[in-house]
């Protein structure tokens, strides 16, 4: 099921899964990305709650995907071998200087885009202490009360990613703000 090809010893190896999540393969972090088979690869979300809110992150103008565009506090691919556990640990310290002890899994879907298609494993936190964004990860961010990110959903100021998952999760994730 994997494919093998010449490429550089840097780039990130990738599990593929099926719609259950059980690993079937591995890939290139740039063959998932090419937006011509888009096999699906896992990746985990963390939607930090804080101050009667959610936090959301901006994301820096040179990203590939939805750069400038307001987005889950976390979210990271997982990579070969590693747990989603392991995952959600890595990428909450490289992006926003957080352990995140204490997340609750709130589900998983599947979203596809025209670049790729994940299997998404969401998580929430309820987080009073302090949120450091890494400058090389994204461009800092915020908190959003409920009722703005819902007055604000559909003209283009949240990655289209973020608005799906918002929409599907907003019960959990208000039930954490409470």
């Amino acid at each position: 099921m994997s494919t093998i090809h010449h490429h550089s010893e840097k780039e990130e190896k990738l599990p593929l899964v099926d719609t259950q999540g059980r690993v079937i393969g591995m890939a290139l972090r740039s063959e998932v990305h090419n937006g011509t088979d888009k096999p699906l690869h896992p990746v985990v979300h963390l939607q930090v709650v804080k101050n009667g809110g959610v936090w959301l992150q901006k994301r820096p103008l040179h990203k590939l995907v939805q750069p400038g565009k307001w987005d889950t506090a976390v979210g990271g691919h997982i990579s070969y071998g590693e747990s989603v556990e392991l995952s959600l640990q890595r990428e909450s310290e490289e992006e926003i200087g957080i352990n995140p002890i204490g997340a609750i899994s709130i589900g998983k879907y599947i979203w596809e885009s025209d670049l790729e298609r994940e299997l998404v494993y969401v998580f929430v936190l309820k987080h009073d202490g302090e949120i450091q964004p890494n400058p090389e990860e994204l461009d800092g961010g915020k908190v959003w009360q409920i009722n703005e990110i819902e007055e604000n959903l559909g003209k283009g100021v949240f990655t289209p990613n973020f608005e799906h998952e918002f929409r599907q999760f907003k019960y959990e994730i208000t039930k954490a703000i409470r």
